[in-house]
């Protein structure tokens, strides 16, 4: 049996919700564990928007986010054609960023600082990716986005 999370995951109306919210400037609504990147679609060139959650804050000028449904994610593929971007979080709006994968070795300590500071999200997210996707959740790639003046 599916769980919730990993249903809602996968639906589309739930994912895209956060998107007019912090466009209607109300990001600050979600704090700093939840923002907004605008990106540029690899084929398109149009602006694409997708909420994500951000796993670790390494500095103000740095956050680093995952993709969950791993390297097929299109905001990941995305990026990886085009890694200028926006990024909407808190009170800051449509703030330029640069995006940059990171290693294996740079992901995994990330990811157990993660763990440490949000044991129970780690095991939920790490339940869901697995349920949603078929991997574990220490395969995710990480992306860390350092945001520019």
């Amino acid at each position: 049996m599916t769980s919730v999370g990993a249903r809602l995951l996968r639906t589309r109306w739930f994912v895209r919700a956060p998107i007019g919210l912090f466009r209607a400037g109300l990001g600050f609504l979600f704090g700093s564990r939840l923002l907004l990147l605008e990106h540029v679609g690899r084929t398109s060139g149009a602006a694409r928007y997708v909420a994500l959650e951000t796993v670790a804050r390494p500095s103000p000028d740095r956050i680093v986010i995952a993709s969950g449904f791993g390297a097929s994610s299109q905001w990941y593929r995305n990026l990886l054609v085009t890694p200028e971007c926006h990024v909407w979080i808190g009170f800051r709006r449509r703030v330029p960023a640069v995006a940059r994968v990171l290693d294996r070795t740079e992901a995994a300590n990330v990811l157990a600082d993660y763990k440490i500071r949000h044991p129970a999200a780690y095991r939920e997210l790490g339940g869901i990716i697995q349920e949603a996707t078929g991997r574990g959740i220490d395969t995710v790639p990480m992306v860390e986005l350092e945001l520019t003046p």
